[in-house]
């Protein structure tokens, strides 16, 4: 386990309000880190990347797939987005060069899912990441 999946671990898993986590390095366009067998597909990684910068108001409108299910979009802007469905949700946030992404299901807090997310988004813009 790299430090990277061990902060996902720690700061998200912990919580039990997250479910599964992941990491992706924007500039390389590809998954840096995530938790156990949690795996993103590159196509989604590429959509959520997508969806920040040219795809928003779509995404508000239309809401999102990912892993092969749909989510409606619950709110999204320029640093977030936050989807869900009937089994659960996917909360999404950019820093400068990451996007994190977290998933949770039914009978856990997204309160807690989205304030422990935007806790270690924090962590990585004071980092300047």
């Amino acid at each position: 386990m790299n430090e990277l999946q061990a902060l996902l671990n720690d700061s998200l898993l912990r919580t039990k309000h997250v479910e599964n986590a992941a990491l992706i390095n924007i500039n390389e366009k590809k998954v840096c880190a995530s938790t156990f067998g949690f795996n993103v597909p590159e196509e989604n990684a590429l959509n959520l990347i997508y969806a920040f910068y040219k795809n928003l108001v779509q995404v508000r409108r239309e809401g999102l797939y990912f892993k092969e299910k749909y989510y409606k979009c619950v709110r999204a802007d320029e640093h977030s987005i936050y989807l869900r469905n009937p089994d659960g949700g996917v909360i999404v946030v950019k820093t400068n060069t990451f996007i994190l992404v977290a998933t949770y299901r039914v009978g856990m807090y997204p309160s807690v899912c989205v304030e422990a997310v935007e806790k270690l988004a924090d962590y990585f813009r004071e980092k300047g990441s």
